[in-house]
Formats: structure tokens, C-alpha cells, sequence
């Protein structure tokens, strides 16, 4: 089947900060050829292990709002006293071609991108094995304060209680497991009914 023959989906990974849902999407985007990374832009400074327009387009909070003036995201949201943003006409552009997205977000942002598109949107919500592992994780990452990690461990529990709001929970015990079964979950997701155009005309072709 070809890409244009079908509709791309919006694949959306969230959870609590920590949990591991970056390093999920760097895992499936390796494999993944009709998968592309969403980049949204922030306000938020970059950190030594990301990259300008490849985890993030950072830019100054006057910019930001001129954008957002401009109706230029699809969804924006305030996170941890810094806001991003997704740029409606990247995903205009790749699901229009067939092309699949995958979506690093928060819950907040996870909604908005259903109420723009619900049937195109598939979402999977990611949690740490256990409170003691995320805090872990947070420490071992050592790219935020100490105040921070105290910040992302108390808003924890109120992204978690959002979990009921997605498609499909996966728990972090292992990146590469993790990534592999989102990598099921897309698979299924693309061989649904609704999602394949050239079905009608095929099964016309069949039964003639």
C-alpha cells in the first residue's frame, strides 16, 4: 500500500516527565521510515543534550506570542511556567501526504490535538514502573535542578490521573520493549478499516 493511499495518523506519547516517553519515540522513530517526529516550539531554554529543530524550536517569549496571535499552533500549552506550541501546517502538510506524526506532549496538549482531528489521532499514554524509578530517572538525567525534579515529582500524580483519557498505557520497564509495542500499536492502528481509502476500490475490483 502506498502512503497515499491513506490518511496519516497522529501518534501521541505522554506521561509524567521522566517516565521515559522521549526516549520511546527516539527508539520507534529509528525504525519507523513513514514516521516523523513532531517538533514544537518553546519558550523554554535548551538543554545541553537537545538540538534546535530537531527536539525543539526554541524561541523568546515575544515570538512565541506573535505565533500563537497569528492562530500558527494547532495546540499550545503552558508547562512548568514555559509554553509550547505545535505548528498546525506541519501537520496539515504530512498527514494530508500519508505521512504518520508522532506527538511528544502533555495531556493538555493531547486534547486539543483530539478535539482538531479525533479520527485521525491515536494516543498512548506512558508510566514509570513506579514513583521511585521516576525520581530516579529524573535525578539520573541531571539536566534540571533540584528544584525542578521536586516541581515534575509533585505534578506527577495530576498528569497520571489523565490516563484514562487514552487509546492505550503502556508501563516503562524497558525502553526497547516500550518501543516495540508502540511500534505494534501502529501497525494495528494503520490496518484499521477507516484508515485505508484504496479498500473501497479494491473490494469493488473483487467482487465484480
Amino acid at each position: 500500500m502506498q502512503n497515499n493511499q491513506r490518511k496519516g495518523i497522529m501518534l501521541i506519547l505522554s506521561s509524567p516527565s521522566g517516565a521515559g516517553k522521549t526516549s520511546i519515540c527516539k527508539k520507534v522513530l529509528e525504525t519507523e521510515k513513514n514516521l516523523v517526529m513532531s517538533v514544537s516550539y518553546t519558550t523554554r531554554p535548551k538543554r545541553k543534550s537537545e538540538k534546535e529543530g530537531r527536539d525543539y524550536i526554541f524561541v523568546k517569549k515575544k515570538k512565541f506570542d506573535y505565533l500563537l496571535s497569528k492562530n500558527f499552533f494547532v495546540e499550545s500549552a503552558l508547562v512548568f511556567d514555559h509554553f509550547y506550541g505545535t505548528p498546525k501546517n506541519f501537520i496539515e502538510k504530512n498527514i494530508n501526504k500519508g505521512k504518520d506524526i508522532l506527538f511528544d506532549i502533555d495531556w493538555q496538549g493531547a486534547q486539543k490535538l483530539v478535539d482538531y482531528s479525533k479520527n485521525d489521532v491515536v494516543s498512548i499514554f506512558v508510566l514509570p514502573p513506579s514513583n521511585k524509578i521516576l525520581l530516579e530517572r529524573l535525578k539520573k538525567r541531571n539536566e534540571d535542578t533540584e528544584e525542578i525534579v521536586k516541581k515534575r515529582m509533585s505534578k506527577a500524580k495530576s498528569e497520571i490521573s489523565h490516563w484514562i483519557e487514552y487509546d492505550y498505557i503502556i508501563i516503562n520497564h524497558d525502553i526497547k520493549k516500550s518501543a516495540k509495542e508502540v511500534k505494534t500499536i501502529l501497525d494495528s492502528e494503520r490496518k484499521k478499516r477507516i484508515r485505508q481509502k484504496f479498500i473501497f476500490d479494491f473490494i469493488d475490483k473483487l467482487t465484480k
